[in-house]
């Protein structure tokens, strides 16, 4: 059997995938010169010993630099002040465009001492095949950064606890909460092309769009999962539907393509700062609790095409802007009326209530600041649906400090 039969089922789910989002989907033509693009990559890959850092058209076909993994790795750890132009360098290629320009490309292989590949193809760059579709399969032989990105992470409490078939069981329920969301998500038609990486008892969930609006309507996919998770707890028997904690945050990760058989996935993987505030801070989370992360990070708006900085109580405060697209959905049977999302605090002497925030440790001695999360979603006939804690029961939260945040700037 010849390597390419081997990773037919590989490429068949990347040449669907194409087809997702505002992309039309390639032709049987460009199928085939899919094909012929990915052998070259793949050789150059060498079941994942290499990586391909960047690519520029050149002739008939296309230069790619390909750098050794240990080779990254040996940059990385070139930390702190004295951090030398190399490692200065590959943070901005990893974190930069796929497609760079010849003399861009030129000038990194200079830098890092490798000598540039080129890839002979038998039709043209650009017209065979779409500099986006080239991008796309770089991609996965490749490694990317993000600087700054929404993020969830779901976590299933006592799930070690379990017996294995109960694990296995609560799992396939998460992971049906999660595609059910993305359904009723598209009957609103709001697109979103959300990854998923696997803690062992829960699940990273991102969306692979990178906007302030991106980062929203993560916000409310997470909603829309937890609301999903809470009618199944009503309704299971045993432990069949997990109870969950979730946190929320925006930071940078690296994103990558692990290679499974022949192949490198068709899923990425992230891990990165985000990942790793996120798993610290949801060791603090209660049963049922939802926690959102101290953010202010820029955040590219695709209405203007420029990037702000927004800051955790502004970004909540777009999400309630928001929420009026999700009104009409089924949950259960039953249409929402409306939904509610704020971040709790004590109420004040005017009888408003304000926001309050917390300074939580780790084992490590770093602390961080994270906001106590409430959604509630009303429904037309039956009860709501209360998702997260309320102030009232954060006594039993451990934290080393709090403030009480100005209502102004919330």
């Amino acid at each position: 059997m010849s390597l390419a039969s081997r990773r037919r089922s590989w490429m068949d789910a990347f040449f669907h995938s194409q087809g997702e989002g505002t992309s039309p989907r390639p032709d049987q033509g460009a199928r085939a010169n899919m094909i012929l693009l990915d052998e070259e990559l793949h050789a150059h890959w060498r079941l994942g010993r290499d990586v391909i850092l960047v690519w520029t058209p050149r002739g008939a076909g296309l230069d790619i630099l390909v750098v050794p993994h240990y080779r990254l790795a040996d940059f990385a750890i070139r930390s702190g002040e004295d951090r030398d132009p190399q490692a200065r360098l590959i943070d901005a290629v990893v974190a930069g465009p796929k497609q760079v320009s010849p003399e861009r490309l030129a000038d990194v292989a200079r830098v890092l001492d490798v000598t540039p590949q080129h890839v002979d193809l038998p039709f043209t760059v650009g017209e065979g095949l779409n500099l986006e579709t080239i991008t796309a399969l770089v991609r996965r032989y490749s490694i990317s950064h993000v600087q700054d990105r929404a993020v969830a992470l779901f976590d299933a409490v006592g799930f070690s606890l379990l017996s294995p078939l109960e694990q296995v069981t609560q799992l396939n329920s998460l992971a049906y909460s999660v595609n059910s969301a993305h359904s009723k998500l598209m009957d609103k038609n709001i697109q979103i092309n959300f990854g998923r990486t696997t803690t062992g008892d829960g699940f990273y969930i991102w969306n692979r769009a990178t906007s302030i609006q991106a980062n929203v309507d993560l916000y409310h996919f997470m909603h829309l999962v937890l609301a999903d998770n809470a009618i199944a707890r009503r309704k299971a028997k045993g432990n069949t539907a997990p109870l969950l904690r979730a946190s929320f945050h925006v930071g940078g990760h690296y994103e990558f393509y692990q290679s499974e058989g022949l192949s490198p996935t068709t899923f990425s993987y992230i891990v990165g700062d985000v990942t790793i505030e996120l798993a610290r801070i949801l060791d603090h989370a209660l049963p049922g609790q939802v926690l959102v992360g101290d953010f202010r990070v820029p955040m590219p708006d695709r209405r203007t095409g420029r990037s702000e900085r927004v800051d955790t109580l502004d970004f909540i405060h777009r999400t309630q802007g928001t929420l009026s697209s999700l009104e009409g959905l089924v949950l259960a049977g039953d249409g929402i009326d409306a939904i509610k999302c704020y971040l709790t605090g004590p109420r004040r002497d005017d009888g408003l209530f304000g926001v309050r925030r917390y300074s939580i440790g780790d084992k490590h001695g770093l602390s961080r600041d994270v906001y106590n999360a409430k959604i509630n979603i009303y429904r037309k006939d039956a009860e709501p649906i209360f998702l997260g804690i309320q102030e009232a029961e954060m006594s039993a939260f451990r934290a080393e400090a709090f403030e009480d945040v100005a209502i102004e700037s919330a």
